[in-house]
């Protein structure tokens, strides 16, 4: 499956300069069993309407648990959860 986490950061965050601390954090989740790919992708368009960054989590929908449970994810919320105005989680078969 697909886990996709979409953000929309805090007014004036340098999102740019966010995308390879969280493309390293989230490529600790491969470590993880059954979690096969990770893909950080900024917004290419800057406007109000639009989130800033997609994280994209290609897993084994039971590898779900153990990942929300990993020191990496606990470690997203607690530095980036700050600097996040909005989020959606979604989840699909592929």
């Amino acid at each position: 499956m697909k886990h996709y986490i979409i953000a929309k950061f805090v007014e004036n965050t340098d999102v740019a300069a966010l995308v390879a601390p969280v493309t390293a954090l989230f490529e600790e989740t491969l470590q993880i069993a059954g979690i096969h790919a990770v893909k950080v992708k900024p917004c290419c368009v800057a406007r109000p309407n639009r989130y800033d960054l997609m994280i994209v989590i290609t897993m084994d929908r039971e590898a779900l648990e153990a990942y929300d449970a990993c020191e990496p994810h606990k470690r997203w919320k607690k530095e980036y959860g700050p600097l996040i105005a909005a989020k959606t989680i979604f989840d699909s078969e592929d």
